[in-house]
């Protein structure tokens, strides 16, 4: 699939069947989520941009590498949430805006209810961060919002997407990079992944 990496780091995806598991407690949960997020950006920001500068050692001076452009995170509200923290810990000068959206139960389209972003975020490395890509649905629109503020470097990072949500997006956006730890085998008639982990938010917070 273009422009889809899978991360298949063997700690990736041994947390990832941990995660899976249906008897992880929601402390074990969040734990997880944290440190499969922290192995995944690495993947995720491999691409970034890097200009040369000049610094100057305690001996001597030396070149180096400073990203070019600054980053945002934007976790979907309330799972991603769970991947934030961790994220941080690695790219601790990253600003953070938060997009709240909610599926409805019977048509499974995606509502916002909350909005929350930098401003001139075309000047930013977006990085929207959301363990679930199921139906599509949430991800587009919430690509859809980045766009009409501005962003035009945006990548997406998943923990499981389904096969249809990965084509929905690729309807509207063909070469929007995704990064996932699995791709699965398919969504049941509720719009959850199969096998999935459940609902994220529910087993994240113990609700």
């Amino acid at each position: 699939m273009k422009n889809v990496t899978v991360v298949t780091h063997p700690l990736v995806q041994h947390n990832l069947a941990r995660l899976r598991d249906r008897r992880t407690t929601p402390q074990e949960f969040r734990r997880l989520l944290g440190e499969i997020a922290s192995l995944m950006i690495y993947e995720a920001t491999r691409s970034l941009g890097v200009k040369k500068i000049s610094v100057r050692t305690p001996l001597a001076p030396a070149t180096g590498w400073q990203l070019e452009r600054e980053v945002v995170l934007v976790p979907v509200l309330r799972a991603g949430l769970g991947m934030l923290d961790a994220i941080l810990e690695l790219i601790p000068h990253a600003r953070v805006g938060f997009i709240g959206l909610k599926r409805e139960e019977t048509t499974l389209r995606a509502m916002f209810y909350h909005k929350s972003l930098p401003k001139n975020l075309g000047k930013f490395e977006v990085i929207l961060i959301d363990p679930m890509l199921a139906t599509g649905g949430s991800t587009v629109a919430a690509v859809d919002l980045l766009v009409e503020q501005g962003a035009k470097h945006i990548r997406v990072v998943n923990l499981v997407a389904a096969p249809e949500g990965i084509a929905r997006v690729r309807e509207s956006y063909k070469t929007l990079p995704l990064f996932t730890a699995a791709v699965d085998k398919k969504l049941d008639g509720r719009g959850y992944i199969l096998p999935g982990l459940g609902d994220a938010g529910d087993r994240l917070f113990g609700t």
